[in-house]
């Protein structure tokens, strides 16, 4: 399947499993999915299964994202405690399409959890209480990982919550990464598990003689890695710059970021040092992954000058990570997006490619550490083999048969793709649009290119406050931008609070239900509170939760002025 015909099947709503090999494209999909919906006003909720992918998506995890932490099961107490949390009730409620990235590295009981969350807080028994559900990943990566004491973990598709939902399999065909036929080949053959001599003569032929190349090093524990970099670091010449991490935002969300985050809290560095990336670049200059080497400090602002394997060098200033939900920054983390990268962990190269590398998998201990690690690299020229046990080329079998599964699945879908007319697609694509509280007109330019990410979101947001300076009602103006109210209700919350909303703009939407309001305000006193769900009981469903919403953005303006 191509790219464009998983975007085709994914914008009409379905629950998605969208896989394929690395290279094949998963996250630009996303990306360009991600992109349509902003564009037509509807804010997906991005999250992954590890605080590594949901940085590199610029995400939350799921865990976060769903309240559920932690746990492994939940009780009815504990699902009503999760429910009672305005944030989350709000956040889930407010919700029309939920990605998960790196799918394969959750729990199916995880996964179960969240589905048991969305239900209750939706009051639906429909599996994920309606959210459209976009499961990405590639189940030959690495698997869940269980603590230490804890049950084998389950694959997510064989959660009950992933039957439920019945996901429509994408399954991309196309390489994006991998131009090395000989080198695709040999990774076509890990993956299926029918490795012969020819594949494993191509990979022994790149067995490395010295580990002193200027290029990162992969291995399965992380005792070796800490060990390599520590001693690279030491043998240097010279004095070292230490950079240190910032944060702004609640502890718990930037407690993850950091977790998450490949940059360490306190990275330091020497010219020589050996360097990678670990984020995009606005511009393109650099990408996650990208190697170099420090040559020297800026006498100005002191950061690193490096020099990357094309021979040209930058400034590296810190960049930001950041979680953020329905659009508002909840926390954020600042520092260099660099590592010392003579050496990291497979699981920790997962999600990134790279020019070339250095892979010691002589102690691989898990199915898919070999294939991750193996794949990681764009051409087998750039592969340095240090070690390869028997363990490192076995795929899990139960994967095999599955993908079987995915594939046949897959080609039925694309057929039924192929039956479907444009004109069909498009009622259905307009159809989940306007379900999710988007519009059909395009409400903002696409996000893509990133550089004007920051920029992107403030024209229609201005435009709905010129229309409500007007004296518009929310309803007036939802009508005029061809938007939903909750649309126009949720523009002028994020304004309010980031400050930028003058009481006088909003004072006359007293009008649209003066005593309705008045009373969900002293409901507001009595509960010293302005949370939703237990004003909306307090109330006894009286009021829907738009109005509330009104209520609490008006609270605390005198309409008689």
């Amino acid at each position: 399947m191509t790219q464009l015909e998983a975007l085709a099947i994914l914008k009409t709503g379905r629950n998605v499993f969208l896989t394929g090999e690395p290279g094949s494209g998963k996250t630009y999909t996303i990306n360009s999915y991600v992109s349509y919906l902003k564009s037509h006003g509807v804010e997906p909720a991005i999250t992954a299964s590890t605080g590594i992918a949901a940085t590199h998506i610029g995400g939350m995890t799921i865990h976060s994202w769903s309240g559920i932490g932690i746990n492994k099961t939940l009780s009815r107490d504990d699902l009503k405690s999760i429910a009672n949390h305005d944030r989350l009730f709000d956040r889930i409620i407010g919700c029309s399409v939920l990605i998960i990235d790196e799918i394969s590295m959750l729990d199916g009981q995880t996964l179960g959890l969240v589905d048991a969350v969305c239900k209750t807080i939706r009051k639906s028994d429909v599996a994920f209480g309606g959210i459209q559900v976009v499961l990405v990943g590639d189940f030959f990566q690495l698997p869940p990982v269980a603590r230490f004491g804890e049950r084998e973990p389950q694959f997510a598709f064989n959660s009950n919550a992933w039957l439920t939902a019945d996901p429509t399999v994408c399954y991309l065909s196309e390489h994006h990464r991998h131009d090395d036929a000989v080198f695709l080949q040999v990774l076509k053959a890990v993956r299926s598990g029918f490795i012969d001599e020819t594949d494993r003569a191509h990979l022994l032929s790149r067995q490395a003689v010295s580990t002193e190349e200027d290029i990162p090093k992969l291995y399965p524990h992380n005792n070796n890695v800490d060990t390599v970099n520590d001693i690279a670091l030491k043998k240097l010449p010279g004095p070292t710059a230490i950079f240190a991490m910032t944060h702004h935002g609640a502890r718990n969300l930037v407690e993850q970021l950091k977790r998450g985050c490949l940059s360490p809290e306190q990275l330091v560095l020497k010219i020589g040092a050996r360097v990678m990336f670990t984020k995009n670049s606005f511009n393109g200059t650099y990408v996650n992954g990208t190697v170099g080497v420090v040559v020297s400090f800026s006498s100005e602002t002191g950061y690193p000058i490096v020099r990357k394997r094309s021979g040209k060098t930058l400034e590296v200033d810190p960049v930001q990570w950041s979680i953020k939900v329905d659009g508002r920054p909840l926390a954020s983390i600042s520092q260099l997006p660099l590592r010392l990268a003579w050496a990291m962990t497979v699981h920790k190269s997962q999600g990134m490619s790279l020019d070339a590398a250095y892979v010691d998998l002589s102690q691989a201990f898990a199915f898919g550490q070999g294939y991750v690690a193996l794949s990681r690299v764009r051409s087998l020229e750039g592969l340095f083999l240090g070690g390869l046990n028997d363990r490192a080329l076995e795929v899990n079998p139960e994967i095999l048969e599955v993908d079987a599964r995915f594939h046949a699945q897959s080609d039925a879908a694309e057929t039924e793709l192929a039956s479907c007319s444009n004109e069909m697609l498009t009622e259905k694509h307009q159809a989940f649009l306007l379900a999710s509280g988007g519009s059909i007109a395009e409400t903002k330019k696409s996000l893509t290119p990133v550089k004007e990410k920051k920029t992107k979101k403030e024209p229609t947001i201005l435009t709905t406050v010129a229309l409500i300076k007007k004296g518009m009602t929310i309803e007036a103006a939802a009508k005029e931008r061809d938007l939903t109210p909750g649309t126009i209700l949720k523009h002028l919350e994020e304004l309010q609070m980031s400050g930028k909303l003058p009481k006088d703009d909003i004072r006359h939407l007293h009008a649209d239900a003066k005593e309705s309001i008045e009373l969900i305000h002293s409901t507001f006193r009595v509960l010293n509170h302005q949370q939703l769900k237990p004003t909306f009981a307090r109330l006894n469903g009286a009021f829907s939760y738009e109005t509330i919403r009104l209520a609490r953005l008006l609270y605390g303006i005198d309409s008689s002025r």
